[in-house]
């Protein structure tokens, strides 16, 4: 059993915070901290307003996207994923509404049952990005797809989901949302939760 100890001695505490760029739906500042020494450091960090990530299992198969990633300069294979939606009122839109969305824009499909799977921090290092992960089945084509915002191009991929946790284990799928998404559904079917 993990023994919990008090924090006092990691926590670091912010003096000052400077907004360099605000853009469409992160900012990027650099935050004075002192540490529980009294030294003080930078921390460069990206704000996010949160996403989610969909795991879309029809029959024994799971359905993915590949698309194109400017910042790695390729196409990788990754479940069907994307930012919440800022509200007028600077609040973030609600995960289970966005996994609908995504869901429906990525794939063309409904959950008929949508079942969060919790969330976890994408990377704490430099950002505060939460992403909910959520797990669609009973998934029924719509007729009428809103299909994948403006600008974006992608191709769905539809693979036995064994293959593709096969295909995580392997290192042949690489993204972090993707890798936390299969290894989790294979946990739900080792538990008998999943066929």
């Amino acid at each position: 059993m993990l023994r919990v100890m008090p924090d006092d001695h990691l926590i670091e505490t912010t003096i000052s915070s400077q907004v360099l760029h605000r853009g469409r739906f992160i900012t990027f500042r650099i935050d004075t901290v002192e540490d529980p020494s009294g030294a003080r450091h930078t921390r460069e960090i990206v704000e996010h307003p949160g996403a989610v990530c969909v795991i879309p299992v029809l029959g024994a198969d799971v359905l993915m996207v590949r698309q194109f990633r400017t910042p790695i300069g390729r196409v990788i294979l990754e479940l069907p994923a994307g930012k919440l939606d800022t509200q007028p009122d600077g609040t973030s839109e609600d995960p289970d509404g966005a996994a609908l969305r995504e869901l429906d824009e990525e794939t063309g499909y409904r959950a008929g049952s949508l079942r969060s799977l919790g969330s976890f921090w994408t990377a704490p290092g430099f950002t505060d990005e939460l992403m909910h992960l959520y797990l669609a089945t009973d998934l029924v084509l719509l007729p009428q797809s809103s299909g994948p915002d403006v600008g974006e191009f992608l191709d769905l991929v539809r693979l036995p989901w064994r293959d593709a946790v096969a295909m995580a284990e392997e290192g042949r799928i690489d993204d972090a949302k993707t890798l936390v998404g299969l290894l989790r559904l294979a946990h739900l079917a080792d538990r008998g939760e999943i066929g």
